[in-house]
Parts: structure tokens; C-alpha cells; sequence
């Protein structure tokens, strides 16, 4: 045995200390920087300034766009001083609604509006289709460079803004008093860490998550909540519904009049819930496969010995519908036949593709979000809520600044924003294999995700699925969630609907503006691509719901007499009303 093969296999003592500083001064790192790796952003800007410089035809062509853009603004400009009905040079994105307003039409503010649209399509020109930039670095600069140009729109100040000029003409500067006042009560409710203003109008328990039921089981993990029927007769599978543990499940129970449970159950079917622990430092541990055993495995068995059920209609939302299609695949495995249909509310099992969250996900940004948790033990609600307002600056940032800080307008508070308020943290080993093993690597849809020691796949999955995507979802883009016609040859009845992640799913009945489109696909039958699947989907006006209830109750038996409420000769003793007592950790 050579000197050197002792000294590999010797710890060396430097070891701990070397990774404690390491960790340390990463952490530092992401709290300064907003949890965003500023060496991926360096690599970013370099991979792109290199190549532009090394790239004569691409200078030429990008030069030659400028002049056009300025013979354009100013060609409209002549025009526009000759005549009200002169065509705009360039119109907003369809989603841009900053220049709506009637103001933005008259000059000189119509001209400045149309500059910064013209700019801003010269930046989108000048940081993408550049050869030899890779993918992912493409998308960070293409979003930088529109997150910068967002800052200085002409919509945040004074000089330039008509809308702002007006209001605060009308208001005689008190807008202006009222806006600091909002300001200075934000701040104050942020160190303080309160919910904002109007949230305290919605209480869990109180006027929202009110539907009536019992905490039938709990585990360190979840407890589940059985409803009470409303019906004389109930299908007899049940519903279990895994909701995400990034937010709390009253989302799907919100209001009386908006609330899925409280619509499912007047349906005739029997609705159970998972509620989330809201995990702590203690809970640094509680992996993927804890979140699978703890979850779903233990409610379908709760569920099962409670209602005596052979099969059950599973339900998975967004996080909670990746580990429900993980867990059904389990399933599938060990030949276990419980579940009478799969469904996942804008839930992504494929993440080539994950949309615009996949900017913060590389080797470098998990490196630096791994050191933040790793502090602490978990990711703090604050943290990951600051990534999805930099996705939505335009509407969560800048919006925001101008209605509430200088227009002195606060939005009404109502239940959907007060839910979007109460946060809950992601345990540290949860969120780490969560981002590697499925966002970063793909583990899952390529067929190498384990449970329990054994490689499980989505193929497996054999069970009628009916699948929900939304158009404007900035979380689980609707193409990405597609991708689950790719992976399984089961039935997927696919619906997209209007509105985002949130707001798309919350549709009830006799919501106005709602609609969707709606497909099925047998059992083994041909894949659609995305946009050929919507070109042939059938269009439809309302709510989803009601699509939903009529597949449900398609694929499910002659009504019966509903369960008991626990079944204590089992184990599963109501311990408590609803919500229960884990909804309203903090």
C-alpha cells in the first residue's frame, strides 16, 4: 500500500470546515442576491457578449433593425401630427396592458410609448437567435434583458406616465400621500412579518376552508380531512385530493361560493383532503419518497379502510400532481390496483421544458439555493415567492408600484390573494431532490426516478387520466404539462382553460369569461402535438368543472349510501374539525 493510498483514504480533518465556510459564504450569497446565482448570470452575459462580438453579420443585421425601428417611430411621428387616425408603428403583446389606458394615445406619450415598444422588440431581436449561445443562457438574457427594459418603462414615472399626471391632478397630490402611506404600512406589516393589508379579512376556519368535515388521520407529515356528504347517495369511489405543499390546500376550499371541495361533494361524491404540515427545521430531512409514504400511500390507505372502497379517483395539484403521478406509477409496480382514475390540475411530470422557472434551475443557481437552505433546513415561502413576482414583474412588481405607491389605489383584497399570502416552507431534502432529480434532470419522464430501491415508470400508468393546463401558467406551462400524452397510453381526456396556475383551476361555475378546450385520447392512441391538439380541441364556454363532474361520474359506479365519518373500529378516529390544525401553522 503506496503513501498515496493512505492519504486518500484518510479523512482529511480541513474537511468540515472547508464545506461549513463554503455553505456559509454561499448563503450569504443568495440573501444578498435574492436567492439568483450571479455566477449564472455572469456565464449568461459572457456566452452572449463573446458571441455577439465574434459575430459581424449579427452587429449588421442588429444595426440595420435600429435604423428601421427609428425610420418607423419617426415616420409615425410625421404622420401622427397630420392625422388622429394614423396606425400605430408597433402594437403591446396581447398580455402588455400598461398602454391602455386612452391617455397613451395622445402626444407626446403615445410617441414615447411607441419607442419603448419598438426598444424593447430591438433587445428581444438582439438577445436571442444568436448561433453558438447555448439554450439556457439564451433565455436568461432574452428575460434580463426584459426585466431591465421593465424597470425603466415610461409607465413608472412621473414625467412620462399621463395616467399618473391625471390622477394626480384629480386628487390635487393626495394620491401621492396616500400612496407613501401604503408604502410605509408595507414596510412596517414586512418586518413585522404579517400577511398585507386586507388579508386579516380572510380567516382560515372562519370565512374560508369552511366547508364542514373532520380530521379523520394525521401523521407527521399530513393530515387528512374527510367532508361531510350533502347528498343522500355518493358515488361509490371516493376522492382524495393531493394538493401542493408549496401553498395550503384552502385554495381548492376557498369560499362557500368558489370552493371545489364544497362543488365536488354537492355532486354525490365522497371528498377526502391532504393538508400539509408546514415543515420546520427539524423537518430538514423529509425527502421525496417521505412526501410519497406519508402522503398519498398513507391517505389512499386511510381512505380505503374508511369507505371500504375498492377504487378511488385520485386528484393531484400542481407539486402534489407530480408526486400523485409518481405515486401512482409506484402503484402500477407493485400491482396494486386501488385507483380508479388519475387527475392532475396543471401538474408537470415531463421538465425539459418547465417554462420561464427553468431559469433558475442550473448547476450553479441549485448549488447556491441548496447552501440557502442548508442554513436553515428549509426554503423559507418569502424566498421562492420573490422568484415567481421576478417571472410576473410587469404585473407583480411595477404594476404594484405605480396603483398602489403613486396612484394611492390599493387593489381590494379578496380570498384567492389572501390565500397567495399564507406561505409555507419546503423542507431541505424535499426541495433538493424535487429540483435535481426531476427539474435539473429529467429522472422521471426518462425512466430512471426510484421508489424504493426499484425504477419506476410513467408507462405503467394505465388508469383513465383527465388533465388540466392553464394558458397563462408561469409555473407548469400548459405544453410542458402536455408532455403526459408522451410518457403513458392511458385515456388523457386534456382540457386547457383560460386564466393562470391559480386563478385557472379556481373556475367555478357561473365565473364570468371562462372557457376551455377540451380532448380526448383513447386508450393508445395517437399523440397530438400541442398546438395541433388545440387547433382540433373542441371549444367550450363556462367552467371545467362541469366537464369534470360528468367524466368522474362516467368513470364511476351506481350511487350508494355515503361512508361514516372515520372509522374508529379501524384506527382512523375523528380527531378533529376541519380545517385542522396544520393549515394554520406559520
Amino acid at each position: 500500500m503506496t503513501v498515496d493510498d493512505v492519504t486518500s483514504r484518510t479523512p482529511d480533518p480541513l474537511d468540515g470546515i472547508a464545506e461549513t465556510l463554503d455553505r456559509a459564504a454561499s448563503a450569504a450569497i443568495a440573501q444578498l442576491t435574492s436567492g439568483i446565482s450571479p455566477v449564472t448570470m455572469m456565464q449568461s452575459w459572457f456566452d452572449w457578449g463573446l458571441h455577439l462580438a465574434c459575430a459581424p453579420g449579427k452587429q449588421l443585421q442588429l444595426g440595420a433593425k435600429a435604423a428601421r425601428k427609428y425610420a418607423r417611430l419617426a415616420d409615425y411621428a410625421v404622420h401622427r401630427s397630420l392625422s388622429e387616425d394614423c396606425p400605430p408603428a408597433i402594437t403591446p403583446l396581447p398580455q402588455d396592458r400598461r398602454f391602455s389606458d386612452p391617455a397613451w394615445q395622445k402626444p407626446p406619450f403615445d410617441i414615447i410609448a411607441q419607442g419603448f415598444l419598438l426598444n424593447q422588440q430591438w433587445w428581444h431581436a438582439a438577445t436571442t437567435g444568436l448561433r453558438g449561445v447555448t439554450r439556457h443562457h439564451e433565455d436568461v438574457m432574452e428575460f434580463t434583458a426584459r426585466q431591465l427594459l421593465d424597470t425603466v418603462a415610461p409607465t413608472n414615472f412621473f414625467a412620462t406616465n399621463p395616467v399618473l399626471q391625471q390622477r394626480i391632478f384629480e386628487t390635487g397630490g393626495e394620491c401621492l400621500i396616500d400612496g407613501m402611506r401604503n408604502l410605509l404600512e408595507d414596510m412596517q406589516r414586512a418586518v413585522r412579518g404579517v400577511p398585507p393589508a386586507g388579508a386579516e379579512e380572510y380567516q382560515v376556519g372562519g370565512n374560508v376552508a369552511v366547508t364542514p368535515g373532520k380530521i379523520v388521520y394525521r401523521n407527521r407529515l399530513m393530515e387528512l380531512i374527510q367532508y361531510a356528504p350533502t347528498t343522500d347517495k355518493v358515488r361509490p369511489e371516493p376522492v382524495l385530493i393531493v394538493p401542493a405543499w408549496i401553498m395550503k390546500y384552502y385554495i381548492l376550499d376557498l369560499s362557500p361560493e368558489n370552493s371545489l371541495v364544497r362543488w365536488l361533494r354537492d355532486q354525490g361524491f365522497t371528498v377526502f383532503m391532504i393538508s400539509w404540515h408546514n415543515p420546520g427545521s427539524a423537518d430538514r430531512d423529509l425527502d421525496m419518497e417521505a412526501y410519497r409514504r406519508l402522503g398519498p400511500a398513507a391517505a389512499l390507505d386511510a381512505v380505503s379502510a374508511i369507505t371500504g372502497a375498492t377504487q378511488i379517483h385520485s386528484v393531484g395539484y400542481c407539486l402534489g400532481g407530480t408526486l400523485l403521478s409518481i405515486a401512482a406509477a409506484a402503484m402500477a409496480r407493485a400491482g396494486d390496483d386501488k385507483l380508479a382514475s388519475v387527475t392532475l390540475f396543471a401538474a408537470q411530470t415531463e421538465f425539459s421544458e418547465p417554462g420561464e422557472l427553468g431559469l433558475f434551475i442550473d448547476e450553479a443557481q441549485l448549488n447556491l439555493l441548496e447552501n440557502m437552505m442548508w442554513s436553515r433546513g428549509y426554503l423559507d415561502s418569502s424566498q421562492m415567492g420573490g422568484a415567481f413576482q421576478i417571472l410576473r414583474s410587469n404585473d407583480l412588481v411595477w404594476s404594484r408600484l405605480l396603483t398602489t405607491y403613486l396612484m394611492g389605489e390599493r387593489e381590494p383584497m379578496n380570498d384567492l390573494m389572501a390565500w397567495n399570502a399564507d406561505g409555507t416552507r419546503m423542507p431541505y431534502a424535499m426541495h433538493s431532490q424535487y429540483l435535481r432529480t426531476l427539474f435539473l434532470d429529467d429522472d422521471l419522464a426518462e425512466g430512471r426516478y426510484r421508489v424504493d430501491g426499484r425504477t419506476i415508470s410513467l408507462s405503467g400508468l394505465r388508469k383513465p387520466m383527465f388533465v388540466v393546463g392553464t394558458e397563462r401558467d408561469h409555473v407548469a406551462p400548459w405544453r410542458s404539462v402536455h408532455k403526459i400524452h408522451w410518457l403513458t397510453g392511458a385515456e388523457i381526456c386534456f382540457v386547457l382553460t383560460s386564466g393562470g396556475h391559480n386563478a385557472g383551476i379556481v373556475s367555478e361555475p357561473g365565473h364570468p369569461r371562462r372557457r376551455y378546450h377540451m380532448l380526448t385520447r383513447e386508450t393508445d392512441g395517437m399523440t397530438l402535438a400541442p398546438d395541433e391538439w388545440l387547433s382540433q380541441a373542441e371549444k367550450r364556454e363556462g367552467s371545467w368543472w362541469i366537464a369534470w363532474g360528468e367524466w368522474l361520474a362516467a368513470h364511476s359506479g351506481d350511487p350508494v349510501s355515503p361512508p361514516s365519518m372515520g372509522a374508529p373500529d379501524k384506527g382512523y378516529t375523528p380527531i378533529a374539525d376541519a380545517p385542522g390544525h396544520y393549515v394554520l401553522e406559520h
